[in-house]
């Protein structure tokens, strides 16, 4: 890597960013009187895609909405240690009206049993990756099974005017699905792989004081001024080298051969705006969306890890929130599932799939995909018009007053994320996640020069604000029991037992 650097800060890890899994892996090198640290973060803020905000004094949450199951889910005890849920609260179920495109409204009981159908289409889908059976020929992607099952069950449809309804109503859900995976269409995901997300129970939790309430308590645990904000990582050093026979998709690890006059430096420089930071080693957290776009490695990444990267769906999800003066809607309607007509999408509006209350004055649109990219380059005042548009048709009601304030994210457009999250798309697998989250060591040393974290490295938890949390920890422990002379290293990004067996959670 030729001559030191002048002026070049020296840690012995580096952190590249300050999102909950960035935050994970500093507080659990703290805990373990690692202290020799920094974390870069290229934002003015900690937390990455966990982005609570106000509008008028109501929260709302730009990024992460929910925690995603109770029973051993992290975030959840997190919380829960903290005062920031109410175990007393008991939310009451909500209630959803289904409407045609002229307003026409779909009967509760039709509603319930189409909804019940798809659940066990989808989960048929998700038997086929533990492999006790193989799909039909020719299916590939969720999308394809569920269509299919779609056919089979409507088919036995007699009534014509049911039997429409009822193709609207998954049509909807399906939209729905693109939101809660992360991808434009439902065809995009891979069937077999489906079942390799794992679900925790206890349903979605929502933070009364926002998500980012959640990231004080693991804040205030590090070393003051350890976060360095506004620093955006623009290329990463690490030894070059040859591979020795274990850069591949078949070994545990990636091992780098250093040779020449470079054997004896195997540390790894970050260049940041006009500063140089070089460390033993760095914890990348980068999101799967940067990864993609960026050559911040030099040199590149191995090819194994280019691939996996390539294959990965990084899926973008946007929300959409309409700001009224004064309520509007029924007080006994939670949600307005929107039942549009057409099959193919026209109008970017026809790929938001419902309407829901966050309160009386506030309402939530989501949207994805291709869809969510169009709105992205729009004036939010041209979507909130476009969206009273759909209010009002589908409510059949042209008083419906335009909002008095619309926001919208942008993730695709946000340069330190370029999207939402991970999903696996068809010809990608589990072992793609795997892949990436693969330590990569110089020669012989047994603690890893790069190691990886984030939601995409994840093979159980991808796209959820746990699995990012626990591959953080998961980074940090691997320099910590690799550090420990008398301890194998025997941790995986994988392997919850180390937090279930009663690690701190923060």
């Amino acid at each position: 890597m030729g001559e030191p650097l002048p002026d070049v800060s020296k840690h012995k890890v580096i952190i590249i960013g300050a999102g909950i899994a960035g935050l994970a892996a500093a507080t659990h090198l703290s805990q373990h009187d690692m202290n020799d640290f920094i974390v870069l973060e290229a934002q003015n803020r900690i937390g990455g895609r966990i982005c609570s905000a106000k509008i008028n004094g109501q929260q709302i949450e730009l990024g992460a909405h929910w925690i995603h199951g109770v029973l051993g889910n992290p975030m959840y005890e997190l919380a829960l240690a903290n005062g920031l849920v109410d175990i007393t609260h008991r939310p009451k179920l909500p209630s959803i009206i289904a409407t045609a495109m002229d307003g026409t409204k779909v009967p509760i009981q039709l509603l319930q049993e189409t909804y019940e159908a798809y659940m066990c289409f989808l989960r048929r889908c998700e038997d086929y990756f533990t492999g006790a059976f193989d799909p039909p020929p020719g299916i590939h992607s969720v999308g394809e099974h569920v269509q299919l099952e779609i056919a089979i069950y409507l088919e036995k449809v007699q009534n014509n005017n049911v039997r429409k309804l009822q193709r609207l109503i998954f049509n909807c859900l399906l939209k729905r699905e693109t939101c809660i995976t992360g991808c434009n269409n439902m065809v995009d995901i891979d069937l077999v792989e489906l079942g390799s997300y794992k679900e925790l129970q206890g349903g979605n939790i929502a933070l009364p004081s926002g998500y980012s309430s959640i990231l004080d308590p693991i804040h205030n645990k590090l070393p003051p001024d350890c976060i360095k904000m506004n620093s955006q990582v623009t290329k990463i050093k690490w030894p070059s080298g040859i591979d020795n026979g274990t850069d591949s998709e078949d070994s545990d690890k990636t091992v780098i051969e250093v040779g020449g006059e470079d054997v004896t430096n195997e540390t790894v420089y970050v260049y940041c705006n006009d500063k140089i930071y070089e460390a033993d080693s760095i914890i990348c957290t980068l999101p799967l969306g940067i990864l993609k776009s960026n050559d911040i490695f030099c040199p590149k990444l191995p090819k194994y890890k280019e691939k996996s990267i390539g294959r990965l769906l990084y899926g973008v999800v946007d929300k959409i929130f309409l700001y009224y003066d004064r309520p509007f809607l029924s007080q006994d309607t939670d949600e307005i599932l929107l039942l549009w007509e057409n099959d193919e999408i026209g109008d970017w509006t026809e790929k938001i799939y419902s309407f829901s209350k966050v309160n009386d004055t506030l309402l939530l649109g989501w949207l994805s995909g291709n869809e969510a990219e169009i709105m992205e380059k729009l004036d939010d005042k041209i979507i909130g018009d476009k969206c009273t548009e759909v209010l009002r048709r589908f409510l059949n009601d042209p008083c419906i007053p335009y909002p008095s304030k619309c926001i919208c994210t942008r993730w695709k457009a946000n340069e330190f994320s370029l999207g939402s999250y991970t999903a696996i798309g068809v010809g990608s697998s589990q072992l793609d996640i795997e892949h990436i989250a693969r330590p990569m060591y110089v020669n012989n040393n047994k603690i890893p020069i790069i190691t990886f974290a984030g939601e995409h490295t994840h093979p159980n938890f991808y796209s959820t604000v746990h699995g990012a949390y626990l591959s953080g920890r998961a980074a940090a422990e691997m320099l910590i029991v690799c550090k420990r002379e008398d301890e194998p290293l025997n941790t995986t990004v994988s392997d919850l037992s180390s937090w279930v067996q009663g690690l701190p959670l923060a």
